[in-house]
């Protein structure tokens, strides 16, 4: 595998078991992925309430469009700029969207226009913030620790979820949107508050010169056109969530008001999804494989099978199926994960995370509405067969694949 070097030491980190400043870091990412999982259910729920399935596979989905389009852009700005700096303004621009949809759904019925707007502007401030955040694990920890940390970071991150989806269900029929938005924004406060005061990195990463943007961003392609490392590891990782997205962001709330089940039955199936996915990321730590890569896609060859599934059967067999994707996706996303924050050069690894997410962001609208658009003239389970299969033979050809087979974190692939 590619050598990579550490990035520039500031202060020595404590032992992983022992940092207190990273535990506490992951606890709080946790507590905010649990307001997102109530402000996710909140948004699909009320939009299949409210519309047609079509339309609101379109309202779950509109924040990608933004973000596609901004999020190169992020990129060059997370290789440029202090990332505590841009995670600290993009959250506080996340709170005024969130108070916003409060006080106009207080005083008046949530409508497609409010639902669609919420989730644009949403997805402008993902564009920036995620980048940025990518680049965080490589300037709190050694590359050593980057699975240790990517594991303990997913299994904290779908307990959060977990934690949220089961009461999201509940709140949004008890509150609505107000109650929603409203918890969402105060886990948000907490994260601000936090990186402002407490997380401080301990490597400094390479700065990129001042350019315009769109020379960074060339620089960004040139430099994957002539790393093949780096560029198979992109090439492999766009994409990944254009099956499962759709299937769990608007098919389990289509198969759950098809059948009556209700949105606590919604809340359930994704506290289940949060729950495999926090075993699954635990499982790494315990029995780290030696190819990382080939381990992770396998996974997800699995998890293919599973979205299928979901289309049939009753809700237990739904809830089974939810078990397993989530339970893949947490093994594999430890896995793929932190190889590829240990692979990349860190002065590129802003503008990579963001070429990485691209992929599904430019796809995503598109699967969301074809899946709306498949469940409103077929059969309900077509889509989730269509989607499932489609994710299986995906994950069979990077298999195929020596160079994604064998990269690995600890192990010299």
């Amino acid at each position: 595998m590619m050598a990579v070097s550490e990035p520039q030491l500031l202060r020595e980190p404590p032992p992983f078991s022992r940092d207190r400043a990273v535990h506490l870091w992951i606890g709080v990412k946790a507590l905010s992925d649990a307001g997102d999982a109530i402000w996710s259910i909140a948004l699909a729920w009320t939009a299949v309430q409210i519309t047609s399935p079509a339309i609101a596979g379109l309202i779950v989905a509109a924040g990608t469009l933004p973000r596609a389009v901004i999020l190169l852009f992020g990129g060059v700005l997370a290789d440029r700029a202090n990332a505590r700096h841009v995670m600290m303004l993009f959250n506080v621009l996340r709170i005024g969207v969130l108070i916003a949809v409060a006080v106009w759904v207080l005083f008046s019925s949530p409508s497609v226009i409010v639902l669609l707007l919420a989730a644009i502007a949403f997805g402008a401030c993902d564009a920036f913030y995620e980048p940025s955040a990518a680049t965080i694990a490589r300037q709190m920890v050694h590359t050593r620790d980057l699975p240790s940390y990517s594991a303990l970071m997913q299994t904290a991150s779908r307990l959060g979820t977990m934690g949220g989806a089961a009461i999201g269900g509940f709140l949004v029929a008890g509150t609505g949107m107000v109650g929603s938005a409203s918890i969402n924004a105060l886990t948000f406060t907490v994260v601000v508050a936090f990186i402002a005061i407490w997380l401080r990195p301990r490597f400094a990463l390479p700065r990129t010169e001042k350019e315009s943007p769109l020379r960074g961003i060339r620089k960004g392609f040139v430099h994957l056109r002539t790393d093949p490392v780096t560029r198979t590891l992109v090439i492999a990782l766009s994409g990944l969530n254009l099956a499962v997205g759709p299937a769990v962001g608007i098919g389990l709330a289509l198969r759950a008001h098809d059948q009556g089940w209700g949105a606590a039955a919604v809340g359930i199936f994704e506290g289940l999804l949060g729950l495999g996915a926090a075993l699954g990321a635990v499982s790494v730590a315990r029995w780290r494989p030696r190819h990382e890569a080939r381990a992770g896609f396998s996974a997800l060859v699995v998890q293919g099978i599973a979205i299928a599934a979901l289309g049939f059967g009753p809700s237990w067999s739904v809830a089974a199926s939810c078990f397993v994707i989530g339970a893949t996706a947490g093994y594999a996303s430890v896995l793929l994960g932190s190889t590829f924050a240990a692979t990349v050069d860190p002065m590129y690894l802003g503008r990579m995370s963001s070429i990485t997410r691209l992929g599904d962001d430019v796809l995503m609208p598109l699967a969301m509405a074809v899946f709306g658009a498949l469940a409103s003239a077929t059969a309900l389970w077509v889509p989730f067969v269509a989607y499932g299969a489609a994710m299986t033979a995906l994950m069979l050809i990077p298999l195929r694949n020596r160079a994604f087979r064998d990269l690995s974190v600890s192990h010299g692939g």
